[in-house]
């Protein structure tokens, strides 16, 4: 089935929690995994009438299971970083073309259109491996961006200094969307003017630096950077979707994307505004795999479009998005 011609034209709250609701009974009705484990919790589709009620999938099983809608062979194969020894998360996506609609769609909500902006990136950790689905989305951005400066920038840090130095004579708009570690390292060997520049990080040190808190690492590019606010983006290899901050660290989702914050002793129990527990979200846009999952990611709900991270639980593996701790 396709809902993407709905998906992205929702509006309302109304909507959002009908479109929710057929998705649940899509998948629990094509998605072999995710009905063994709604049948685990004693779940029928006929008992669900909101979607506070839908359960969300543990995140792991994407490591051991294929999370798919139907028996079609995916177009593509996203795969979690990870590190050596470990499991990776294998994110089976049946049509591409919905996640290239997803992240562009979410990206136009809060920023505006691909090519009225330039985009550099340090990504070097992603670089390094295949099957990376925030590469797969930069350089989508990159290309569409039609602008002939941006690209991918590793560690030349001098060429990238004189490419923003350029932009920002040219007075365009620019996104430097980096992993922390790389960014850090930027920070700490080239002090330089980024006040017109959004900067973008992905989170996660990756295992090669000491981990920062959200609030110490972003301190650190405030100074380094002469920058007022630090960007992020909220996204994982399990996900077709992303959240973003442009600032405080408070994210905020696109509107086919929700999320809820679980107890953490009782999965099952979700928490109102300024709670800390577990991160639940909800990506209609992955309606060909499974749109409702249960993080390893600690937040709390702000209100009801506004979101912070806060970390990672204590026992979760090092994985793709290796969020830092607030």
């Amino acid at each position: 089935m396709n809902f993407s011609k709905h998906i992205f034209n929702i509006t309302s709250e109304k909507d959002f929690n009908q479109t929710a609701l057929n998705v649940f009974n899509f998948q629990y009705h094509n998605n072999l995994v995710y009905q063994n484990f709604c049948k685990l919790l004693h779940v029928h589709p006929n008992e669900i009438t909101t979607i506070e009620k839908i359960p969300f999938l543990p995140i792991e099983f994407f490591k051991t299971q294929q999370v798919i809608c139907g028996e079609e062979k995916p177009e593509i194969t996203f795969l979690s970083s990870g590190t050596t020894g470990q499991n990776q998360s294998k994110h089976l996506v049946k049509n591409v073309s919905v996640y290239v609609d997803s992240f562009t769609k979410g990206f136009e909500q809060f920023y505006g259109k691909i090519n009225d902006y330039c985009f550099l990136a340090l990504l070097p950790s992603y670089m390094e491996r295949e099957g990376s689905s925030l590469i797969y989305m930069t350089e989508y951005l990159i290309k569409h961006s039609g602008h002939p400066l941006s690209g991918f920038y590793l560690n030349n840090y001098n060429e990238l200094i004189e490419t923003i130095t350029l932009l920002k004579q040219q007075k365009q708009p620019t996104i430097l969307l980096g992993v922390s570690f790389a960014l850090l390292d930027l920070a700490e060997q080239h002090q330089i003017d980024l006040s017109d520049i959004i900067i973008m990080e992905t989170g996660g040190m990756k295992g090669r630096r000491k981990e920062m808190t959200r609030t110490e690492l972003h301190a650190v590019y405030k100074e380094c950077f002469n920058a007022n606010q630090i960007h992020s983006e909220y996204g994982m290899t399990e996900l077709l979707s992303q959240a973003y901050s442009k600032g405080n660290g408070l994210f905020e989702t696109p509107n086919w994307m929700k999320i809820f914050i679980r107890e953490t002793n009782d999965p099952f129990q979700l928490l109102g505004t300024n709670q800390t527990g577990g991160i639940n979200v909800m990506d209609l846009a992955n309606y060909n795999s499974c749109s409702f999952i249960a993080t390893q990611d600690l937040g709390k709900k702000i209100d009801n479009n506004t979101f912070e991270v806060l970390g990672r639980f204590d026992n979760s593996d090092l994985r793709g998005c290796n969020l830092l701790i607030q």
